[in-house]
């Protein structure tokens, strides 16, 4: 190793394993600390179950851990990250440098800002974790171990598990998880699967002996600081300090390039260290814990380049693939998410269903181009170093892009369209074109003025808002997932499906939640009635793989019912506004009237020579439709609306007003925001008046929610005063918590937080709207009431209990 930047720490050869146990696997090598807070209340969710789970085994040492910021903007992420602690319940607290030198005496506290203290957390011992729950099952007759046994094939017979071979014999069984960490991608191959991540290495060091950690006797003493900035953590390990780094290059393995357990030096997940990567981290290390590392008795005493596994979203892939039934992915799991993970497993193999709700960790998630290897090796790269970056919620990525084209895409850039991306489409958020508009609208418009809210936004959104309320605009909407189901069972096949009554004439299409068996959302999604045993099914296309992977996995076994994906096949673009009528009238000789076309339904229109599927529906709450046509059709359907829109004033929008500003106004609800399984349609105001006699999956617990008093009920509020102690306004993003106006987090009584669902401006009420669900003795419209974002408390007010909008709440606009 070439000598270190400052004296100090002696650059030995590394020796030894340290006093843990080496597996072979990422378990054998991790740090097995446990931070619990997490922007994602999913994340955080089966963390703290898994702390709970260690502290009944016994495994669990909490010493408690400290985020550290060396830069202003990172003061600014440890506010942000003070919010998820209190939306999702994690005592924590923001502190002073001199505070952490308290806490951790040997850190330098003049070259930090603040710090982010959270007392809960721990470091697990998750090889001791792992054999007390070996024990305990085998115990109880529910496994069997084959050690030192290696699986050599996944059989299977259409499409279906059928037995694993390994060189102590075959095993027949219809089921297989696949919880092999950085090899599950090599496991899931076997069966003619895939499971997207790629073994990614994270450097770790071990620096001592310490004479201040080897007197106190223990495993750890002191808190774990997390060196945000430097993208590193340091902790004490018995008499060593640990340093591991998130700030080297990106370094991707392949899964079948990971050597043996007999040709590995150490284990096959501990590769050999790369020095020069690890020498900026070093130094910064010096910096910060100058006092324990500056000395010529500390040396290097273990030092590997350890491989964890790496998605194209960071997040877990947990559950069953959508390629073969009956394998199951358990893979990307970190140790402080582990025990919490099986416990969901086992729920969802038992039940079809989970307490913690995954949508964000589902492997179904992931649609088929989003599986391969240059996708998934092109995000790792892009978000290794994001792993402790500061990550804004609208951040788009900047890798495997432009891989889904809407045939509107040429007009789109031809008007200098911002595309953010959704399940691979390019869709313009906004336009720059429409930058003129900014003028018209100038006093119906506010500034976001600090860069944080104004990042990833442009105030055209708002401007295009006003301008499709006042004349119209057209919304590129491609990137729904459809699904075209026909056949003699088709009908009752989707009456299973959904919760509302899909059996209507031919012609009518419906909104209707999709249930998961324990009554939670599995989707939402419109049905349209094409023939009496053909529909459309119309999701979006976040949901559109996964959406698509649960209809397909119920489909009858009798062959009565067909399932093709059309997405591919259909453009969609939106026409909205009170003059839409007028341009699609201008393009067609069909009667496009109230009368002819009333709300609620399609008709088989031709738009400009075009044949077109013409929907009479609104997400944005004005007259319009969505025109759906053949792919081909597109550019020439743009151009026919365009051209007839043109004296009316219309302008093309983009996402920005179709899923924020629009929707918040009309009080619409998004999955994975207001929607998902830990609530239930009565808690989301979209109970029924009536409910269907067909059976459909979760009406029991839709049945028992309808009889109950929801525990909260979906609200939207005002923010009253966005002014910040700074004296400027301040525009929270979603994800932060309610509270009383006496500071008082706010939970119901299933112990579920009140937390911003979606945020958002509505330019057509001069108002800015957070949605949010509140126990009953809040749920009351006029409640006043405060959200906590970044750091600084703001009124808010409860101005809508339910499902009736804000904005035009008796639907005359788009009902005209």
């Amino acid at each position: 190793m070439p000598p270190p930047r400052r004296g100090g720490v002696a650059q030995h050869r590394p020796g030894g394993e340290g006093s843990a146990a080496r597996s072979g696997r990422s378990t054998g090598h991790a740090s097995n600390f446990v931070f619990p807070v997490d922007h994602s209340r999913e994340i955080t969710a089966l963390t703290t179950d898994s702390m709970r789970q260690y502290e009944k085994l016994g495994t669990l040492i909490t010493c408690g851990g400290v985020e550290v910021a060396r830069e202003p903007a990172r003061v600014e992420e440890l506010k942000r990250r003070m919010a998820s602690a209190e939306a999702w319940g994690i005592p924590s607290e923001l502190i002073e440098p001199r505070r952490v030198a308290e806490l951790v005496p040997f850190v330098d506290p003049d070259i930090l800002l603040a710090g982010f203290w959270t007392p809960s957390v721990a470091v697990v011992d998750p090889l001791q974790a792992g054999a007390l729950m070996r024990e305990q099952a085998i115990a109880q007759g529910a496994l069997t171990v084959s050690a030192g046994t290696e699986v050599t094939d996944i059989r299977t017979r259409g499409g279906r598990i059928e037995s694993v071979c390994t060189t102590a014999g075959d095993i027949e069984t219809p089921i297989v998880v696949v919880a092999c960490g950085v090899w599950s991608p090599r496991i899931a191959r076997l069966a003619g699967a895939s499971i997207p991540l790629t073994p990614a290495v994270h450097q770790m060091m071990d620096v001592g002996p310490i004479p201040e950690f080897e007197s106190t006797g223990t495993a750890i003493a002191y808190p774990i600081v997390r060196d945000m900035d430097a993208l590193m953590y340091e902790r004490q390990s018995g008499a060593d300090l640990e340093i591991g780094s998130y700030a080297h290059r990106p370094i991707l393995h392949e899964p079948d390039e990971i050597p043996s357990i007999a040709a590995a030096a150490l284990s096959p997940t501990q590769l050999p260290f790369t020095s020069d990567d690890f020498d900026p981290q070093l130094e910064q290390a010096l910096e910060l814990f100058g006092s324990i590392l500056d000395r010529p008795d500390a040396g290097v005493r273990h030092a590997i380049n350890g491989l964890l596994s790496m998605t194209p979203d960071g997040a877990p892939v947990l559950g069953p693939s959508p390629e073969v039934d009956g394998l199951w992915s358990a893979a990307a799991v970190w140790i402080k998410e582990g025990p919490g993970v099986g416990r969901m497993l086992a729920e969802w193999m038992t039940h079809g269903d989970t307490e913690i709700d995954l949508h964000g960790a589902d492997i179904a998630r992931f649609y088929p181009h989003q599986r391969t290897r240059e996708h998934v090796r092109a995000r790792a790269l892009e978000g290794f170093n994001k792993t402790y970056g500061i990550v804004h919620p609208r951040e788009q990525w900047e890798s495997g892009r432009g891989r889904r084209l809407s045939p509107f895409h040429a007009r789109e850039r031809d008007r200098d369209a911002m595309f953010f991306e959704v399940g691979g489409w390019e869709r313009p958020h906004w336009y720059e074109s429409n930058r003129g508009l900014l003028d018209e609208f100038a006093d119906r418009i506010p500034d976001r003025p600090h860069e944080w809210d104004a990042r990833w936004w442009s105030p055209i959104i708002d401007a295009e808002h006003l301008a499709m309320r006042e004349r119209a605009a057209m919304i590129d909407l491609t990137a729904f997932a459809q699904f075209d189901v026909r056949g003699p069972g088709a009908l009752d096949y989707l009456q299973r499906m959904t919760m509302a009554q899909i059996d209507r004439p031919v012609g009518r299409l419906c909104y209707t939640p999709v249930l998961a068996p324990g009554g939670g959302f599995r989707s939402d999604l419109t049905v349209v009635r094409l023939a009496e045993d053909r529909f459309r099914v119309i999701t979006g296309g976040a949901d559109g793989a996964r959406d698509r992977f649960w209809f397909e996995s119920n489909l009858p076994a009798d062959g009565s019912v067909s399932l093709v994906d059309v997405t591919s096949a259909v453009c969609t673009l939106g026409l909205w506004g009170p003059r839409a009528r007028d341009i699609l009238a201008a393009t067609t000789g069909d009667d496009v009237s109230d009368a002819a076309l009333p709300f609620g339904t399609a008709r088989d229109i031709t738009v400009a020579g075009i044949p077109v599927l013409a929907l009479r529906v609104s997400y944005v709450g004005d007259l319009g439709w969505e025109l759906h046509t053949a792919f081909e059709h597109g550019q020439a359907l743009w151009d026919a609306i365009a051209e007839a829109g043109a004296p009316h004033g219309l302008v093309p929008a983009g996402i920005g007003v179709y899923g924020t500003t629009g929707r918040l106004e009309k009080g619409y609800r998004l999955m994975g925001a207001e929607l998902d399984g830990e609530y239930n349609p009565v808690e989301a105001g979209l109970a029924l008046p009536k409910v269907k006699a067909a059976d459909f999956i979760g009406k029991d617990a839709y049945l028992a929610a309808r009889e109950t008093d929801p525990a909260a009920t979906l609200c939207t509020l005002t923010v009253d005063d966005h002014t910040s102690a700074a004296g400027i306004a301040r525009y929270p993003q979603g994800g932060e918590p309610i509270l009383t106006r006496d500071g008082r987090r706010i939970v119901d009584r299933k112990g579920r937080g009140s937390f911003v669902t979606s945020a958002g401006g509505a330019p057509s009420l001069g108002a800015y709207l957070l949605m949010a669900y509140l126990p009953a003795e809040h749920a009351v419209e006029g409640t006043a009431l405060q959200v906590e974002y970044m750091a600084e408390r703001y009124p808010v007010t409860v101005a809508r209990v339910g499902r009736r909008p804000l904005f035009d709440p008796d639907d005359t606009r788009m009902k005209a």
